[in-house]
């Protein structure tokens, strides 16, 4: 069984507006989640041996939180061709995982994250694949679980949603 967690970046800053897009940094809400997200995924075991985080500053800024609040110490791989890689791309980024991690992290942006997510689930609880297919906010988790040994198995359709968590859900309250 291998088990994918995509995380959207939390919630970036346009208080710049002169600033490249990929260089825009965490705004105040999103240095509060990005934190409790960590703290959420060591609570359900959600453990990366390996993490794929695009460049972006905001992704780079969102796993220096996360990290902390993590129970293992994962590889860490930052990737410029996770800035909006499309989601054939991530596949394909996935699919050349080399055997030994059977937990990975991709870290990554929205549309194509969501788009991703929803192109690898086949099952899952009704409620989360509508919740996941509304809208995935910023700082959002979904976990999927493949059957398949190898990463180079896994498929469109092939995966299971078991978990997905939006920054609201471990604060309480809610702000999306």
């Amino acid at each position: 069984m291998l088990t994918l967690s995509l995380l959207r970046h939390a919630k970036s800053s346009w208080k710049n507006p002169a600033l490249p897009d990929r260089e825009r940094p965490l705004n105040s809400r999103g240095m509060a989640d990005a934190p409790a997200m960590g703290r959420a995924m060591s609570e359900r075991g959600i453990d990366p041996e390996l993490i794929l985080c695009s460049s972006a500053q905001r992704t780079v800024d969102t796993l220096a939180l996360v990290l902390p609040e993590l129970k293992v110490e994962p590889k860490v791989l930052y990737e410029d061709s996770l800035y909006h890689a499309t989601p054939e791309e991530m596949l394909d980024m996935l699919r050349g995982i080399q055997p030994g991690a059977r937990s990975v992290l991709l870290l990554g942006h929205n549309p194509e994250i969501q788009a991703l997510a929803l192109e690898l689930i086949g099952a899952g609880p009704k409620e989360l694949r509508d919740r996941l297919s509304e809208k995935y906010p910023t700082g959002g988790l979904a976990v999927i679980t493949f059957p398949a040994g190898l990463w180079s198995s896994v498929d469109v359709g092939s995966g299971s949603l078991t978990q997905f968590l939006a920054p609201r859900d471990v604060r309480g309250d809610a702000a999306s």
